[in-house]
């Protein structure tokens, strides 16, 4: 009997075939909807997914002023931000953000779950977060995607 070897293809810019795909944040749970879009940034919805390699596709998020916070989290979750001088920490509570910045809240639920090297950097790039339901990526042809 003869034995057949096949060798593992490591992802690389021939192999990835990067796609759009858009979600609508409205009454998504704000840590559920981030960890499936980080999953897919990272690309470990395809077959040839690769640690050491961005295969991740593009996400468009809309209405993120509709994402939901669970339990207390509005009114107990805080955002901290350090400008390096002395007293200048700001903490400002989700309550608050969701009305002044619903964009950064999800920007920063999802990269946060992203490595935290250049490899990360390059991934979080790949995420487009809109207020309301009008994005300026209708040329890409994004793919509704539902959780």
């Amino acid at each position: 009997m003869r034995h057949l070897s096949f060798k593992t293809q490591s992802a690389n810019e021939k192999i990835v075939k990067r796609e759009w795909h858009l979600v609508d944040a409205t009454n998504q749970t704000l840590g559920r909807m981030s960890s499936r879009v980080a999953a897919i940034l990272r690309g470990k919805n395809k077959a040839y997914y690769t640690p050491h390699f961005d295969c991740g596709d593009y996400v468009i998020i809309v209405n993120s002023g509709k994402v939901v916070l669970t339990g207390t989290k509005l009114q107990d979750k805080e955002y901290l931000t350090y400008s390096g001088y002395p007293g200048g920490q700001k903490a400002e509570v989700a309550k608050e953000m969701i009305v002044r910045r619903p964009n950064l809240m999800i920007e920063r639920a999802v990269k946060g779950m992203l490595p935290k090297n250049r490899l990360g950097r390059a991934m979080v790039k790949k995420l487009f977060v809109y207020e309301g339901a009008e994005h300026p990526h209708k040329a890409q042809t994004p793919k509704e995607l539902k959780f």
